[in-house]
């Protein structure tokens, strides 16, 4: 049974990190307060607006003048960066169960739990570390006028949704 909800834990975070790709990257995340049923709430943190920035930018790679040396180099970093996403927020979700049922168990200690709320926020620091870097590193290998373009071409589509 444990390998059953481990398996579906991973297809779960496999198919938003695939199909949903919620927007992530320099956002703060949400969150009860109280630690627990917040899985959704993390994976819509930090790392988001990175994926849907590297996204952005290959769609947009005729407009914004990329070479094709930059887009490899970009689809490089998006797969690095998925591949650390999907292993870190799978590794959050079983921290945040493992706190749950610790906190369900009134014979833990709670040294024990404040060890595990620990680890599973620093697993999320981590990701978020990681998004930042990858978006980092994009920046990089763009040159001012590509930044200037990938702006303009931002709020282009930004005042398309507005208006539309």
């Amino acid at each position: 049974m444990g390998g059953q909800l481990l398996s579906a834990m991973a297809a779960a975070v496999l198919a938003v990190g695939l199909g949903v790709s919620p927007a992530w990257a320099d956002k703060e995340r949400h969150g009860r307060g109280d630690g627990s049923h917040r899985e959704g709430h993390r994976m819509m943190g930090g790392h988001g607006q990175t994926g849907h920035y590297l996204r952005h930018l290959l769609m947009h790679q005729k407009e914004i003048g990329l070479t094709g040396e930059q887009v490899a180099k970009i689809k490089a970093i998006q797969l690095a960066l998925d591949k650390t996403r999907i292993k870190m927020e799978s590794d959050i979700l079983v921290a945040e169960r493992e706190v749950a049922a610790m906190v369900e168990d009134d014979k833990t200690d709670l040294a024990a739990v404040e060890a595990k709320i620990k680890q599973s926020e620093e697993l999320e620091a981590s990701l978020r570390i990681a998004a930042i870097k990858a978006r980092r590193e994009v920046w990089t290998l763009l040159t001012p006028e590509q930044r200037e373009k990938e702006q303009a071409e931002h709020e282009r589509m930004m005042r398309h949704h507005r208006e539309g």
